[in-house]
């Protein structure tokens, strides 16, 4: 049948219409299906088409991922074993695909094979495929065979030496257990290596730490990995305000949200002080913020509303309007401006009358 169908659409002295047929689905906005995929890799198989070897690769790429996503790891393995069969060969996105797919199913030493197969196949394995089977390892609770396999990424370096997402991805992995000790070993050894910690590296270790009830022990950390100058105490601060509300210690939480908001912190995790509208909720659920005062309010109002946050920032302002919470005259203007965008007249009255009327009445102020 497909060699009936090479010689009909002459596919193999117009390879191109091979490529345009992907392309005409783009253009129409649709999605290949597995199906069709294979049937256009039949008819390149059959038609020979070895000048094609590029775009058959990312063709088989696609169709091995996908069948890697839904575990069906024998048909991918056969895939690429077939990809020989028309003079191409898998690359780097072929075996990391693999790589990812074995260790989701549990086929950890066929993970492992591959790994070390890659060289032999002209493709030696670099970070990205090592920190694939790493992180494959971790999530199969072999925590000392990831250990081992991250001092062979140190000691290998070059293309292969860990970067921080691998780290980052071994103290997650630790923390998640419950062996935030052995996570900590890990930072200390990311340090070592010359690896500076991200935000998202230091947020489980502090999230670990105060799951095991060690508070001080945190402001302790935190004080050592700022002096390291990788992270803020912006950044660390706000995990420790998450953390601290996870485990109901509510009003240490909320003393420290405050005190990064009047010191001028972006209260979040992210950078972004939605996060902090979040945090701000969630007490305000639990009935703590008798101690956040107007101007807190205010700082975080116009916060939102210098973001864009329009959804936020009008809730936020009406829960103002709802507990008589004075809008500062300094946020005023821009607060202001930023919500006639939302169209709510009602709203903007009613929360500058709180204010003390000055701003209704601008012009006698």
């Amino acid at each position: 049948m497909y060699e009936k169908a090479c010689k009909l659409l002459k596919i193999k002295q117009n390879s191109r219409i091979i490529i345009d047929v992907i392309e005409a689905y783009k253009k129409e906005e649709c999605v290949v299906s597995v199906k069709t995929m294979k049937v256009l890799l039949n008819l390149c198989k059959k038609a020979r088409l070895a000048t094609e070897a590029l775009a058959d690769t990312v063709m088989y790429n696609i169709v091995i991922r996908l069948f890697c996503e839904k575990g069906d790891m024998v048909m991918a393995d056969n895939l690429m074993k077939e990809m020989g069969l028309i003079d191409l060969y898998p690359d780097m996105i072929t075996n990391v695909s693999m790589i990812k797919g074995f260790c989701n199913v549990g086929r950890l030493e066929d993970a492992c094979a591959l790994l070390k197969a890659m060289r032999g196949h002209g493709c030696p394995p670099n970070t990205v495929a090592y920190s694939t089977l790493l992180d494959g390892i971790c999530k199969l609770g072999r925590m000392q065979m990831a250990l081992e396999l991250l001092g062979e990424m140190e000691k290998e370096g070059g293309n292969c030496s860990p970067n921080v997402i691998t780290y980052t991805s071994v103290i997650q992995r630790f923390c998640e257990k419950g062996m935030v000790m052995e996570g900590l070993r890990v930072l200390d050894r990311m340090e070592a290596y010359g690896c500076a910690p991200s935000r998202v590296t230091i947020n489980p270790l502090i999230m670990g730490l105060c799951l095991h009830g060690n508070i001080e022990e945190a402001y302790k950390f935190i004080d050592k990995v700022v002096a390291g100058g990788s992270v803020s105490y912006g950044d660390c601060y706000s995990s420790l305000v998450f953390a601290l509300v996870r485990i109901k210690r509510l009003n240490e939480a909320d003393k420290l949200f405050r005190k990064m908001l009047a010191s001028g912190m972006k209260p979040d995790g992210l950078g972004q002080v939605v996060d902090g509208f979040y945090l701000y909720e969630e007490i305000e659920k639990l009935g703590c913020l008798s101690t956040i005062d107007s101007d807190i309010h205010s700082i975080l109002l116009d916060g939102l509303c210098q973001e864009s946050h329009s959804l936020e920032a009008s809730k936020l302002a009406r829960f103002m309007l709802e507990k008589r919470i004075r809008l500062q005259a300094p946020y005023v203007d821009k607060i202001v401006k930023h919500l006639k965008k939302s169209g709510d007249k009602d709203l903007i009255t009613h929360l500058t009358r709180i204010g003390g009327g000055c701003y209704a009445n601008k012009k006698n102020c």
